[in-house]
Order: structure tokens, then C-alpha cells, then sequence
């Protein structure tokens, strides 16, 4: 089977008909092939992210990343556009999910989409991925440690956002949550709650918490990285994907 895949730079029509900056990686046969939405971290649209992405075309996924912060500062580096965010208190929820669906509509249109989609995000991209699967139809969703989905940023965190565990009844799809257990945004309490509030709802979930590991355990370049948590964690994500984007 001919292996390649193909990254680029592109342009998607996101919240209020914007048009953002997105980076899509995809594998160059036929298909068909379910798609990924990357939702990035706090730090932004950075290349860990964009790896992230070209690892799900390696695995036969449609990805792309849009670029949250690109209106805030568009063509600045990945820190500069983090700390702009950052001091405009984090991005909109609504316009998030306006993104997230302009990403989706970006997936269904390629000729070798097989219609299905996914959203996968790590830190406050974790909650965002929570967030657009309680407002789009998706087909699944992946929670990485995604912070207040339960509870509110701590007194001089910029973030103005708040909880929406209340949002649960309106999950459109299966959601699987990877956390550490030494985590405290969210804490296992707070994970808890969100797996409280998806089993009254009657929804289908799978989570998994992480010993020994914390926030951001997956992130390859920080010290807070865990190799056996991280590689556990890649393969439950395979098997949600290919159970519910074959």
C-alpha cells in the first residue's frame, strides 16, 4: 500500500464566516477516512499540535487544527499568540464552537471523508473538545485532561470561562476521557463529577486516570511528560477512533 501523507497550510470558514488559518494532514489514498479535529492547548498552534495531527494521517485519519487564536494575532508565533489569548481572558465558547464546525464542515468535504468525525484536545483544548461535542453532531469526542468541563479557574488564572458539566444531557456522541491522577485541573474529584454527570445522563463513556502522571502527560517536550501514560493513552484513542470512525 503506497504510505505517504500530506500536510499543508489551509485556509477554513470558522465562526461568523471568518476565515481562519488551519493546518490539515492527511493520507494520500482514496479512503474512505473518518476525520479528526486537533484542538490545541493553551499554548497554542504550535508544532507538538501540528505533529499531533500528522500521527493521526499516519493512522489513516482526515485531521486539521484550526488555529484558534489566528484574529487575536494573526502570523505571530505560537507564544505571542498564547499570551494575547491569554490576556483576552481565553477564547469564546460560542466562537469556539463556530470554529470546531467550520473544521468539521473542512472534513466532510474532502473526497475521501467517509462523513464521520471526531474532536480530540489537550488542557483547556480537552474541555473545548467536551464543549463541541455538547453543541455539533459528532460521531465522537476525546477529553484530555480538559480543565474546568467541572469547577472554575482559580483566582488569577486569565481564562474566563465556566463550568459545563450541566451540558452533558446534550452529548452527541461517545466521549472517551484520558486524565492523570495527579492532575488538579481537573482534579479526581472534578473528573468524578463529569463521569457522575455522563452516567445520569445515560451516555456512553469510557475514562481512564493515569497514576503517577498529571496535566499535560502526553506533551513529548515538557517535563510533565509520561511515556508509559502517553503511549497507554495513544492506543485507547486509536480504539475509541477505530470503533466509532471506521
Amino acid at each position: 500500500m503506497y504510505d505517504a501523507i500530506l500536510a499543508e497550510s489551509v485556509t477554513i470558514t470558522g465562526h461568523g464566516g471568518d476565515a481562519i488559518e488551519a493546518y490539515a494532514a492527511r493520507p494520500m489514498r482514496p479512503g474512505p477516512a473518518g476525520g479528526v479535529v486537533v484542538i490545541h492547548h493553551m499554548p497554542g498552534y504550535d508544532a507538538p499540535t501540528k505533529e499531533i495531527a500528522r500521527n493521526f494521517a499516519v493512522h489513516g485519519y482526515n485531521a486539521v487544527v484550526p488555529n484558534l487564536y489566528f484574529r487575536e494575532a494573526p502570523g505571530a508565533s505560537p507564544d505571542d499568540a498564547a499570551a494575547t489569548a491569554r490576556a483576552a481572558g481565553g477564547v469564546p465558547d460560542d466562537r469556539l464552537v463556530g470554529d470546531v464546525a467550520g473544521a468539521v464542515a473542512y472534513l466532510k468535504g474532502l473526497t475521501s471523508s467517509n462523513g464521520k468525525v471526531a474532536t480530540i484536545g489537550y488542557c483547556s483544548g480537552g474541555r473545548q473538545s467536551f464543549l463541541a461535542a455538547v453543541s455539533l453532531p459528532l460521531d465522537a469526542a476525546v477529553d484530555c485532561y480538559g480543565a474546568f468541563v467541572v469547577g472554575t479557574p482559580p483566582a488569577g488564572m486569565p481564562l474566563k470561562v465556566g463550568p459545563i458539566v450541566d451540558k452533558t444531557p446534550q452529548l452527541s456522541c461517545p466521549l472517551l476521557g484520558l486524565f492523570g491522577a495527579d492532575d488538579q485541573h481537573p482534579s479526581p474529584e472534578q473528573v468524578a463529577e463529569l463521569e457522575k454527570a455522563l452516567q445520569e445522563a445515560g451516555k456512553t463513556y469510557e475514562f481512564h486516570s493515569y497514576e503517577g502522571a498529571g496535566h499535560a502527560f502526553f506533551s513529548v517536550n515538557r517535563p510533565a511528560y509520561r511515556p508509559e501514560a502517553a503511549m497507554d493513552g495513544w492506543q485507547k484513542i486509536f480504539d475509541f477512533f477505530g470503533k466509532y470512525l471506521a
